[in-house]
C-alpha cells in the first residue's frame, strides 16, 4: 500500500490577507475583463446567460457576476475519493492530504537499453504502469506518454486499457474527445463490474485543459469535462499559464489570473452539473525569456505551486498540481535538486494530487524508465518530513535511556529493534548507503544505472494480467485495443 495521505501545511508562502485580496481581485477579473470563448458551445453560454452571466457573442467574451461564481464555487465538493481497483491506494482528496504520481503528455523517452531519446509508443505507458504499480511512493498512474503508434481518435481507452492491465491504482488520462470518453467510461465499467459500481467507486478520471491562458475556454476540452460531469467522472479544470507569456511577469499577478480562470472553470462545470467531482488544476510556471520556452524546474514553480494550494483551499475544492519538471534532459544531478525542490514545495503545502512528479524530464516532453524508480525515492522522502516528530513516550524513550545508562550503547536495546525499521526513511534500495568497498564490489554504478537496472528487472518478470481474461475478450470485440 502506497503511504500517501499524510498532511502537509507547513509551508505558506501567502498570508491570509494575501489569499483574500488574490481571491477579491480575480473576482474583479471575472467580473470587469471575463473569459473570452470560442464557437461550438452555444448551448452552453446560454445557460450562463440565463444564470446571470453577460454573454457577448460579437466579441465572444463571457462576464461573471462575483455572485454566481461564489454560489457554483461553493457547490463543488470540498473531499473525495479517486479509488483504486483494489482498495489498497485511494486517493482521499482534500483539505491538506498529500498524493503524488506520475503525468503528462510526453512525445519522447529515453529508451531503456542505449539511454537515447525515441518517440513514445502504447507499450511504453503499460511499461510505466508496470513501474508503479511496484513503486511505494507513487501514489497514482497517469497517463504519461504520447502513444505515436494508434491514431489519436483511439488514444483515451488505449492508454487507460493499457495502464489497467498493469496496475490496480487509481488511473488519469489526459482526455482527447468527448465521444472516446463515453467509450473508456463504458470499457471501464466492464472491468469494475457496471455504470453503477463506476459512479459509487471511480477509478479513473480525466484531466481537462478547459482553459487556454490567458482568460480564454478550450471548447473541446470544455465538451470533455461536462461530458464527464455528466458520467460521474472526477475531472480536472487544467490551467497552465507561463509568468512572462501568458501571465503576468510576476508571481502575484499569475496567481491571480490562475485564480480567476480555475474560478471560472468551476463555476461552468457546477452551473450544469452541480456536486460535479472536480480538481482545481492551477498549474503556474514561468516562461524562460529568451527562448520563450517552458520552464518548469525553476524553485519559484515550487513557491507558486504552494500559493495555488493556498487559494484552491481558500474555497474549499481539491487540487491538482505539478511537481518534479525538471528541465534536465536526463537523469542526473541537475534533475535531482529541481525534482526534489519542487516536490518537498508541493507536498510541505499540502497540494493533494501532485502530478508530473515522477519520470518527467526535459519540461514535459521527455520521460525516462528509471527516473520513476529514483523519483519513488525523492517523492518518499518528501512524504517522510510530513509525518514529523513523535514525541510519545515510546518515542521520548525515557526507559531505554535509563536502561542503557550513562556509557552504555543502544545496538541491542529492545527499544532499538522496536523502531529499527520505521522511524528513518527506508527507500527503495536506489540510494547508496554502504561502504567504498561494497560499492565498487556491486560494480561502481551510480543512481541513473542502479535505477535502470531495477526497472529492467521489473519488466523481465512475467507480467500477471490486472484484467480477468473474459473481460480483457468483451472489451477487445467492443473497441479496437491495440495492447
Amino acid at each position: 500500500m502506497a503511504k500517501g495521505g499524510l498532511i502537509g501545511e507547513l509551508y505558506r508562502p501567502l498570508s491570509a490577507e494575501q489569499v483574500e485580496v488574490i481571491h477579491n481581485r480575480a473576482l474583479d477579473l471575472l467580473e470587469q475583463v471575463g473569459m473570452a470563448y470560442e464557437e461550438g458551445l452555444g448551448e452552453v453560454w446560454q445557460h450562463m446567460a440565463d444564470l446571470g452571466c453577460r454573454v457577448d457573442d460579437k466579441t465572444s467574451r463571457i462576464l461573471f457576476p462575483r455572485a454566481l461564481v461564489q454560489e457554483m464555487t461553493a457547490e463543488a465538493p470540498g473531499e473525495f475519493i479517486l479509488h483504486s481497483r483494489d482498495g489498497k491506494n485511494d486517493l482521499l482528496l482534500g483539505k491538506n492530504r498529500v498524493y503524488a504520481g506520475s503525468g503528462g503528455t510526453s512525445i519522447r523517452i529515453l529508451d531503456l537499453e542505449d539511454g537515447q531519446a525515441r518517440q513514445t509508443v502504447l507499450s511504453d505507458a503499460h511499461n510505466i504502469a508496470r513501474i508503479i504499480d511496484q513503486m511505494e511512493n507513487i501514489h497514482f498512474f497517469q497517463s504519461p506518454a504520447v502513444p505515436h503508434d494508434i491514431p489519436i481518435e483511439q488514444y483515451d481507452y488505449n492508454i487507460t486499457f493499457a495502464a489497467m492491465l498493469a496496475t490496480t491504482k487509481h488511473v488519469m488520462f489526459g482526455c482527447n474527445f468527448d465521444n472516446t470518453l463515453r467509450d473508456t467510461s463504458r470499457m471501464v465499467s466492464h472491468i469494475v463490474g457496471g455504470e453503477d459500481v463506476l459512479r459509487e467507486k471511480p477509478v479513473f478520471s480525466v484531466s481537462s485543459c478547459l482553459l487556454i491562458s490567458p482568460l480564454k475556454f478550450c471548447t473541446q476540452s470544455t465538451k470533455n469535462a461536462l461530458t464527464a460531469a455528466e458520467l460521474g467522472v472526477p475531472t480536472t479544470a487544467t490551467s497552465a499559464p507561463m509568468s512572462g507569456s501568458t501571465a503576468p511577469m510576476t508571481m502575484a499577478g499569475t496567481l491571480m489570473q490562475t485564480h480567476a480562470e480555475e474560478l471560472a472553470a468551476i463555476t461552468l462545470i457546477q452551473a450544469h452539473h452541480p456536486g460535479a467531482k472536480m480538481l482545481y488544476g492551477g498549474l503556474p510556471a514561468t516562461a524562460d525569456m529568451r527562448s520563450m520556452g517552458y520552464r518548469g524546474g525553476a524553485v519559484e514553480c515550487g513557491v507558486m505551486t504552494a500559493a495555488i494550494h493556498q487559494l484552491s483551499q481558500y474555497i474549499d475544492v481539491p487540487n491538482y498540481c505539478s511537481s518534479g519538471l525538471s528541465d534536465s534532459k536526463l537523469p542526473d544531478t541537475q534533475a535531482g535538486w529541481e525534482k526534489a525542490f519542487t516536490t518537498c514545495l508541493a507536498v510541505m503545502s499540502g497540494n493533494n494530487y501532485i502530478h508530473h512528479a515522477a519520470g518527467m524530464l526535459e519540461s514535459m516532453l521527455c520521460l525516462a524508465y528509471e527516473q520513476y524508480i529514483i523519483d519513488d525515492e525523492i517523492i518518499g522522502q518528501a512524504m517522510k518530513i510530513l509525518e514529523g516528530i513523535n514525541t510519545d513516550e515510546e518515542h521520548l524513550a525515557f526507559e531505554a535511556i535509563k536502561n542503557v545508562g550513562p556509557g552504555g550503547n543502544y545496538l541491542l536495546s529492545p527499544h532499538t529493534l522496536r523502531h529499527i525499521r520505521s522511524e528513518y526513511f527506508q527507500g527503495n534500495g536506489i540510494t547508496d548507503q554502504g561502504s567504498r568497498n561494497e560499492w565498487e564490489a556491486a560494480g561502481g554504478l551510480d543512481a541513473r544505472q542502479r535505477a535502470n537496472g531495477r526497472a529492467k528487472a521489473i519488466l523481465a518478470k512475467p507480467l500477471e494480467p490486472k484484467i480477468p481474461e473474459d473481460i480483457q475478450e468483451r472489451i477487445r470485440a467492443e473497441l479496437p485495443i491495440y495492447y
